[in-house]
């Protein structure tokens, strides 16, 4: 595989057709955000695994994408994000469409929490804008609504919290009809899941894009 030096090992592999998992990244965002934990692959020479959004490329460079090791990690950050996600494929918006679903059948992953204690979360669903619905419990905290949202120059929402605690939120919670959202819908159009999603009627929303 040929690269330029310097570019990030997942958008390098991604172009030549290697599959390497991710829900967080973003191929302008520099520093990357490296959230989900999803690309970890394997470098000939380094003593742990690395992830690949944030590696950059360097001449010689061997890369190992599915060892055990790093399927191992794989398997176990998707766990965690299963672990306080609210699973209901069957009534989502997103089904079909969803990054988790292409993740778990590209990995051979289940979608479903197996060796961790789901972490039940109960957080009102904000449906308050006329054109799309926010459901936190849904959100994998990728972090590209936010991302593409202050890129836009609105930054109607951010993190908030911390730990088990954390959430995507507009300012002290208001309902998103009462933020300064200008309706641009990139961030329905980031979500990677079923946690923004447009409401029925308002037309498509292709969401999840690199």
């Amino acid at each position: 595989m040929r690269a330029r030096a310097g570019d990030r090992l997942l958008w390098a592999a991604l172009d030549h057709g290697i599959y390497i998992p991710s829900l967080c990244a973003i191929r302008e965002a520099d520093p990357p955000f490296g959230g989900c934990r999803l690309c970890f692959v394997e470098i000939e020479g380094r003593r742990a695994p690395v992830t690949a959004c944030s590696q950059p490329v360097e001449e010689g460079m061997v890369v190992h994408t599915d060892t055990p090791a790093v399927m191992q990690l794989r398997r176990t950050a998707f766990e965690l994000l299963l672990s306080h996600h609210h699973l209901d494929c069957a009534h989502c918006p997103k089904n079909r469409s969803c990054e988790l679903q292409r993740i778990a059948a590209r990995q051979g992953f289940k979608l479903k929490v197996q060796r961790l204690r789901p972490i039940a979360r109960d957080l009102p669903v904000d449906a308050s804008h006329p054109l799309f619905t926010y459901d936190p419990n849904k959100c994998v905290l990728c972090g590209k609504c936010v991302w593409v949202c202050q890129r836009q120059g609105v930054g109607a929402i951010d993190f908030a919290f911390r730990g088990l605690e954390t959430i995507i939120s507009t300012f002290d919670r208001i309902p998103m009809a009462e933020a300064r959202c200008d309706s641009c819908l990139e961030c329905v159009r980031a979500c990677p899941v079923g946690s923004l999603v447009v409401k029925e009627g308002q037309g498509a929303c292709p969401g999840g894009g690199r």
